[in-house]
């Protein structure tokens, strides 16, 4: 019986059209990246707390810069991520060098790997849960990197023409379903 289906160009047919659909579907999905992580162990860079000086064991102040710039690398913003889409969990800071671009930093990422990842600066504010999983394409944002990993410490260079003063978020987002897996508000230091 399964000879004689199988002899009908139509049952031919539907098991290419099948093998078609299936590799679509795991093209798109791609299931597999739900059990795989990628991590990731950039340098940190270092960052002043603050740029006041602090006294010296002898009793005394340290000197500040002369040309009142920073000595180091300054934290501009940070924020802690919450969970959207999958859960996420780590920080992420926007660092201002003194001699090179800003960086955006994601210490301790942890979150599920996915299908076309990016790291988002977003004007949108962050909100919890479900409610904000589809928010950080509604207004301004600007895509900074696909994600090198969904674990561990990671560094961008932002482009000078970004101004960091113009984002409040930053989100890890799934381009290919239009969706946060997780996002950090960005708050002064």
């Amino acid at each position: 019986m399964l000879k004689r289906i199988f002899r009908s160009p139509l049952a031919w047919a539907g098991v290419v059209l099948l093998g078609i659909v299936a590799a679509f579907g795991l093209y798109w999905f791609q299931p597999w990246k739900l059990a795989t992580d990628t991590y990731v162990d950039d340098a940190l860079p270092v960052a002043l707390a603050t740029t006041k000086a602090a006294p010296e064991a002898s009793g005394t102040a340290t000197a500040a810069p002369a040309s009142g710039a920073p000595a180091g690398n300054q934290v501009l913003a940070a924020g802690v991520f919450v969970t959207h889409e999958h859960a996420t969990t780590g920080r992420a800071e926007i660092v201002r060098q003194p001699d090179g671009p800003n960086l955006l930093v994601l210490h301790d990422l942890d979150t599920s790997n996915g299908p076309d990842l990016r790291v988002w600066l977003t004007d949108q504010r962050v909100v919890a849960g479900r409610a904000g999983w589809r928010l950080f394409d509604d207004g301004k944002w600007f895509e900074v990197a696909r994600l090198k990993g969904n674990r561990g410490d990671q560094v961008y260079e932002l482009p000078p023409a970004i101004d960091p003063a113009d984002f409040r978020s930053v989100s890890i987002w799934c381009k290919r379903f239009a969706v946060s897996f997780g996002a950090a508000e960005l708050k002064s230091v």
